[in-house]
């Protein structure tokens, strides 16, 4: 794989009917997609077995490269005051449960992320993350641990220290573009990284300037690239300056967005994402 590949997110297309997601995005260029847990419990709700979600991926040319997100996984008690429905999905959303999703519909590997507000220490993290891929190794799973300006775990360089000190082969960082500038996250750090450190890579674009409620910016105030603030030509010439062969997956949380239909969606996120790949190639 590499960097100029490109993957749509589940969260750009998230009020889509998963399978109505497939076509467009290959149609657009996509060669593979995410998928999130809350999409495969509405298609076990509607009777789709895990089978027919990796042969109707597959059919469309395209593979799942992460189930996200492992919400659940650090020892301790939620204390941020998420929305009830998210509260009880991160609950559900354990290592086990997403492993033996990821395996079963084919993915690539899981995503993992903290949102509920858990109070940790560095050790302790260390023992969970380590868990978690010497759960996934056997399946052969990567494991992308996403740093969020908003969690705990809220920017690349203590997200960086966790997975160095892990020292697990097939665990590594998620790098999105919005965490890392929303979290003031230094790209000269990013640069310096190992390829092997980077199994996942997100973009999008923002305002300049931040919102007062990162929250809600976060989960529907995103842009598609080129079309906010952030020095995105940099972000990705840091993550070309390590050597990572990660491809780049599109995740725009946008409510102006999400009203376009699918396929335009996919377009326009294809054709965004791509000059700013172009660009960096040539800067």
């Amino acid at each position: 794989m590499s960097l100029d590949q490109l993957l749509l997110a589940a969260g750009t297309v998230q009020a889509v009917p998963f399978f109505d997601r497939l076509v467009p995005a290959r149609e657009a260029g996509f060669v593979g997609i995410s998928i999130f847990a809350a999409d495969l419990e509405q298609l076990d709700q509607q009777g789709v077995s895990h089978r027919e979600v990796r042969d109707r991926v597959a059919d469309a040319g395209l593979f799942i490269h992460e189930v996200e997100i492992v919400g659940n996984w650090l020892p301790g008690e939620p204390t941020k005051a998420n929305p009830g429905w998210l509260a009880a999905l991160l609950q559900r959303s354990t290592p086990e449960r997403l492993i033996d999703l990821a395996e079963a519909v084919g993915a690539r590997g899981v995503s993992v992320g903290e949102l509920q507000g858990v109070a940790w220490t560095i050790d302790a993290g260390v023992d969970a993350f380590a868990a978690i891929c010497d759960r996934a190794a056997p399946a052969g799973l990567h494991v992308a641990l996403e740093y969020v300006p908003t969690g705990t775990i809220p920017d690349l360089a203590t997200a960086w220290d966790l997975v160095r000190l892990t020292g697990r082969d097939n665990g590594g960082l998620l790098v999105d573009s919005w965490h890392q500038f929303r979290s003031g996250s230094s790209l000269d750090l990013l640069a310096a990284l190992p390829a092997g450190a980077i199994k996942s890579v997100q973009i999008c674009d923002a305002p300049a300037a931040a919102s007062d409620d990162l929250d809600s910016e976060m989960i529907q105030g995103r842009l598609l690239p080129g079309d906010g603030g952030l020095d995105l030509q940099g972000f990705v010439a840091a993550l070309r300056a390590t050597g990572t062969t990660a491809p780049c997956s599109v995740e725009v949380f946008s409510a102006t967005l999400a009203t376009k239909p699918v396929d335009e969606i996919a377009r326009l996120c294809a054709e965004k994402a791509d000059g700013i790949l172009k660009g960096s190639r040539h800067g």
